[in-house]
């Protein structure tokens, strides 16, 4: 379920308040839109109205295996399930492989945390968050399926915006973005919507350029978009609250949590184009949302 919301900004840790109009839709990342209707539901600390979008939920629900992330290790003088001798045990090599974050996409969400706690230090972003949230957004851009300068190889697209079964969003970039005249899509490995990354877009890799497509400048936005106003991201009422404005939606809630504290027990780098790639339907994935 996604949500259209009116949220007051504050960046660099200054008091400065800007108005931002935040839509979430086909690809549970922010985006925006003109709409209204459905029931309102305030969130005080954020001065967030919600506008619930119902059946917009393409975001992927495998959750992280139950064990901690370690390194493998081999069957102990008998052959592993694949028949081989030393193979790695079941769960812990899931666990491990879920692990990895391939290094393009590590490093970026790495580069949007360090970057926070210079120009907004109150609101605590840890990078595991930004890992978490890219996870169940597009499996960390396809398993890092980017280049050299950490934009994707080929684009990373949520659903037609056309009405049937998901938000209704006309055009708002001419296509620029995601390749569609007529509706909105969610653009990239973080999934922004065109006329939210016109607010939001940030330049994180330093080359002069705004690009949903890259993971550098998807991930020091998102981190933005979720140390909106006062928030302070060690706060569980707070990092909720975050997470809530990506998706607002109990079960992505839950789900981009799991992932959060996977994480937070550990991770390490893998080669780009290497990582797991998320089998539910969404972006960055084999099947389409339905």
């Amino acid at each position: 379920m996604r949500f259209n919301g009116t949220v007051r900004r504050g960046l660099g840790g200054t008091a400065t308040a800007v108005a931002a109009m935040a839509a979430l839709t086909a690809s549970q990342a922010p985006g925006l839109t003109g709409q209204a209707g459905g029931d309102m539901k305030n969130a005080a600390a954020d001065d967030v109205v919600w506008t619930e979008a119902p059946n917009d939920d393409s975001y992927h629900t495998e959750l992280p295996p139950l064990v901690t992330p370690e390194p493998p290790k081999p069957a102990t003088g008998k052959a592993g399930e694949g028949g081989k001798p030393g193979a790695a045990l079941p769960a812990t090599g899931r666990a491990w492989a879920e692990a990895g974050i391939p290094g393009t996409v590590l490093a970026a969400y790495r580069s949007a945390e360090a970057s926070l706690a210079r120009t907004d230090p109150g609101c605590r972003l840890p990078w595991q968050l930004l890992a978490a949230i890219g996870k169940v957004e597009s499996g960390h851009a396809a398993g890092g399926r980017v280049d050299a300068r950490g934009t994707t190889r080929t684009p990373i697209l949520g659903p037609v915006l056309n009405g049937a079964g998901f938000a209704h969003i006309a055009d708002t970039d001419g296509g620029r973005y995601d390749g569609d005249a007529v509706y909105d899509r969610a653009v990239g490995p973080m999934q922004f919507i065109p006329s939210t990354w016109a607010h939001w877009g940030a330049d994180g890799n330093g080359d002069g350029r705004e690009d949903p497509n890259n993971i550098h400048d998807a991930a020091l936005a998102a981190g933005h978009y979720l140390c909106v106003g006062p928030r302070d991201l060690s706060s569980r009422g707070d990092l909720d609250r975050a997470i809530l404005s990506y998706n607002h939606s109990d079960t992505y809630l839950a789900t981009v949590r799991s992932w959060l504290e996977f994480y937070r027990k550990g991770t390490h780098p893998v080669a780009d184009g290497t990582g797991v790639i998320p089998g539910s339907p969404g972006a960055g994935g084999p099947h389409a949302p339905k």
